[in-house]
């Protein structure tokens, strides 16, 4: 979301120099996103006047995005730079991530994703809603394609330091029961229009939700996540097909199951079965699949030192994510093959030549120093997180893009 007092620029001179200055580390500015559908949980750290700063059609903000060059998909009041990270320049110029990321390229993601991918193909995002989402799937690539997007599996992982509460719901519905068939599924989908809840969470399985664990959602997987403040990375797309007609205490629009459909399949119920990987959804053995609980890396477990590294996002090849915890005191040098973009939830220090803080409250607008996108060259010769706490523990969250080379190696994507 556009910072009101700050100049936008996309010199290509100001991105060079911002490079330069954070030798090769990117500070970035909080992104904030409105979603007219849900009601925020307010554990985003987002001073409590702000959350509503764009009107009441555009609803309350419940989402940041990190390290995002995605554009959010909220209607035609969409901002222009909504759903973009800015980077920090000089003056606190901002520079728009999408933009820095078309001019530099591999100086910024590393040449292995910017020949596979040309740009950052990820994102991840806080996403924070006092009750459950409704029902719904984002989709695979060949259906994404169809409106031209790409697919959009997802993660979650669930920081204590972000949930002083749990908000209205703990419980995560997550594809379907082993024993559902189509012809059910698309019998709730056709109560849609026809007013109040099409109860279609009946034919779904509730997961309660652990704080400090993980679940893996591929594209074509139903879910509902809980109202529980969530670390979600993600690839780089807005597209999804909302299938429960009730949430938030509300109806939810039906435009928003034909949101992402073709103009000669809406309607088409069938169609709508067709988005979803059915084999995923009945899995028996879903639990087994999808869920993750932290793992050491390996050089952590090496190391043995002040510090903590774990992953915990690792079943996907689209993208991943590690926690940092360095204890009070301590300092390490992490050495890694993948650009990457991460931000504090608890603690302060520095990274790299930048101070880094987790914040306590933020105004609407404001610029922080929590978030940083670290560039494939810095990664590789090391960046190093001091801890400048005698008390507290830093800790930081870091998101990937496809294909980490440390994950691959791992053998965790292979279990």
């Amino acid at each position: 979301m556009v910072h009101a007092a700050s100049e936008i620029s996309t010199s290509v001179a100001a991105m060079e120099a911002a490079l330069d200055a954070g030798r090769g580390i990117l500070r970035l500015a909080p992104t904030w996103v409105p979603r007219s559908f849900c009601t925020p949980g307010r554990r985003i750290r987002l001073h409590p006047d702000d959350y509503f700063p764009f009107g009441e059609e555009r609803g309350g903000i419940d989402e940041r995005w990190l390290s995002s060059t995605v554009r959010a998909d909220n209607g035609p009041l969409t901002g222009s730079h909504e759903g973009i990270s800015m980077v920090v320049g000089a003056g606190d110029v901002l520079l728009p991530f999408d933009a820095f990321v078309e001019h530099l390229g591999a100086a910024v993601v590393g040449e292995r994703l910017w020949t596979a991918h040309g740009g950052w193909p990820m994102y991840s995002k806080f996403f924070d809603n006092q009750n459950a989402l409704p029902l719904h799937v984002h989709q695979r690539d060949e259906h994404a394609a169809l409106v031209g997007k790409p697919g959009k599996p997802e993660a979650y992982y669930f920081p204590p330091q972000m949930n002083d509460h749990l908000g209205e719901q703990g419980i995560s519905f997550f594809g379907l029961h082993p024993e559902t068939t189509p012809e059910e599924f698309k019998e709730r989908l056709a109560r849609y229009g026809r007013g109040g809840d099409n109860r279609i969470t009946d034919l779904s399985r509730g997961f309660r939700i652990r704080l400090g664990t993980g679940w893996d959602i591929p594209g074509g997987v139903l879910h509902a996540p809980a109202s529980i403040c969530t670390y979600e990375p993600q690839a780089a797309c807005d597209v999804f097909c909302m299938c429960e007609s009730w949430s938030n205490h509300r109806e939810v629009p039906e435009e928003l199951l034909w949101k992402d459909v073709p103009e000669d399949r809406r309607g088409d119920l069938d169609f709508i079965v067709e988005l979803l990987d059915w084999e995923a959804n009945v899995d028996p053995h879903f639990l087994t699949q999808r869920f993750m609980e932290p793992v050491e890396t390996q050089r952590s477990v090496a190391a043995a030192g002040d510090h903590q590294e774990r992953w915990i996002v690792y079943r996907s090849p689209s993208f991943s994510a590690k926690e940092l915890t360095v204890a009070p005191g301590g300092s390490v040098v992490v050495e890694e093959q993948d650009a990457h973009g991460c931000i504090a939830v608890q603690g302060r220090g520095r990274i790299g030549e930048h101070a880094m803080e987790a914040p306590t409250l933020i105004r609407y607008g404001a610029l922080t120093n929590d978030e940083f996108f670290v560039t494939g060259a810095a990664a590789a010769a090391g960046v190093r997180v001091t801890n400048e706490s005698a008390t507290e523990p830093l800790v930081l969250l870091k998101h990937y893009g496809p294909g980490n080379t440390e994950l691959a190696q791992s053998g965790l994507l292979d279990g």
